[in-house]
């Protein structure tokens, strides 16, 4: 990718931004989220509507353990979220510096990192989803657990081999190959000239 011009670059910069967009909605529904939390556990007392839905202990102490742990996955999806946006933009810089010799080792660290800070941050949403699930009791938090692990499982299964990519072809090696092919007549056409000369 940092073979080829700048300005043939976009491509690549169009898909990063894009996740850093959406990586900036997820922090914002992240940090919504964990507002709307906290403003539930400070305004709720044994709501009546809550507990005869509620199968289980429905305890204070019980119920705030459940809103400290969605709280912190939402947290921590922020976290990571924010740190994902980090690694995309560091990426960026990196890909856009016009005539520059930043390693390539450098890029494909701050992409990776910033998939991995994707990928925890996903991870840690539907982690909430699941006790979330919890409030309402042990039996919904069980059946969301067992489906997002089954789904979890269809969506990072890989049952097809990944396409094994070429180097791209610079146009350097494009006008070299050319000129081979034509080197026979050229060569005709010097001879033809050192004769006319003599």
């Amino acid at each position: 990718m940092l073979q080829i011009e700048a300005k043939d670059r976009g491509q690549s910069l169009a898909v990063i931004s894009s996740t850093i967009t959406a990586a900036n909605f997820l922090a914002s529904t992240s940090l919504a989220l964990s507002s709307l939390i906290g403003a539930w556990v400070l305004n709720s007392s044994n709501s009546i509507l809550l507990t005869s839905f509620t199968y289980g202990d429905t305890s204070p102490a019980i119920n705030s353990i459940k809103y400290v742990s969605i709280l912190a996955c939402f947290l921590l999806a922020l976290a990571s979220f924010l740190h994902c946006i980090r690694s995309f933009i560091h990426a960026t810089f990196l890909i856009s510096m016009p005539n520059s010799d930043t390693p390539l080792s450098d890029v494909q660290k701050a992409v990776i990192h910033g998939g991995l800070f994707w990928t925890l941050g996903l991870r840690a949403i539907y982690f909430a989803t699941t006790l979330l699930l919890w409030v309402f009791g042990p039996i919904p938090m069980f059946v969301c657990s067992v489906t997002l692990v089954l789904i979890l499982h269809k969506l990072d299964s890989n049952s097809t081999p990944l396409h094994q990519f070429q180097p791209a072809r610079s146009h350097d090696n494009r006008l070299m190959r050319k000129l081979a092919e034509e080197k026979p007549q050229i060569d005709r056409v010097i001879k033809q000239h050192e004769k006319s000369h003599r």
